[in-house]
């Protein structure tokens, strides 16, 4: 099976080294990546200005673009013959109203723009808590089997949050549910003409059954999201 990595942090974040070595234990992942961290940008393209590309190594390129840019790139010039474009691990989680402004959402939306499947995968990261990549990637290799056999139509693409914090004896319950509708609570502090964002994500709200209260209360949240 011949798949397409990429993310919005950077070629070099271990969210997608992680990805990496779980996909090299049954094949040869094209890895395109943006050169930088990209979070957060959504859905923004380059179509006026060139793209730098470094090939770093068999199958490995650095984009100077966006997360989208790196999908068009990926998905027409390296791998069109991928069957799968995996998008992550991005730390931090990417659900509800979040799928508009993630970059990593962006670059699996834009694959199924382009016909193919796709998947987008982050990790929430609980309050004053870091990520255990390793435990991550244990349970991020048991839900992106599951996906990985299930057919999904033209136009769509999954969206998966695993919660935080777990290890590895964390039984995860996997719960297919629709995107909170609910927007973020937040403000703005003024100094001067400079205005800083204040918010907590999570303090967000939420409304039971749906993906951030499903991945906030333990849970894997599955989407499926649809352009």
């Amino acid at each position: 099976m011949k798949v397409v990595l990429t993310n919005d942090d950077g070629i070099d974040a271990p969210g997608l080294a992680s990805l990496e070595l779980i996909f090299q234990q049954f094949s040869t992942p094209v890895v395109v990546a943006p050169q930088e961290a990209q979070s957060g940008v959504g859905h923004r393209v380059t179509t006026h200005s060139p793209i730098h590309v470094r090939h770093l190594k068999e199958s490995r390129f650095s984009v100077g673009g966006t997360p989208a840019d790196c999908t068009r790139l990926a998905l027409k010039e390296y791998a069109p013959d991928a069957e799968w474009l995996i998008a992550g691990i991005n730390p931090g989680a990417n659900l509800g109203s979040d799928v508009y402004q993630s970059g990593t959402l962006a670059a699996a939306r834009e694959a199924a723009i382009l016909g193919y499947r796709s998947i987008a995968i982050s990790q929430y990261i609980a309050r004053d808590r870091q990520v255990d990549w390793d435990v991550t990637r244990f349970h991020a290799t048991k839900v992106l089997s599951l996906l990985l056999k299930k057919s999904i139509s033209a136009g769509q693409y999954w969206n998966v949050n695993l919660p935080h914090p777990i290890d590895y004896h964390s039984q995860l319950e996997y719960t297919f549910c629709s995107l909170d509708k609910n927007p973020h609570r937040y403000g703005y502090r003024r100094e001067a003409d400079d205005y800083y964002y204040n918010g907590i994500i999570h303090e967000r709200p939420r409304d039971s059954g749906y993906d951030v209260a499903v991945c906030f209360g333990g849970q894997v949240s599955i989407t499926l999201l649809k352009i």
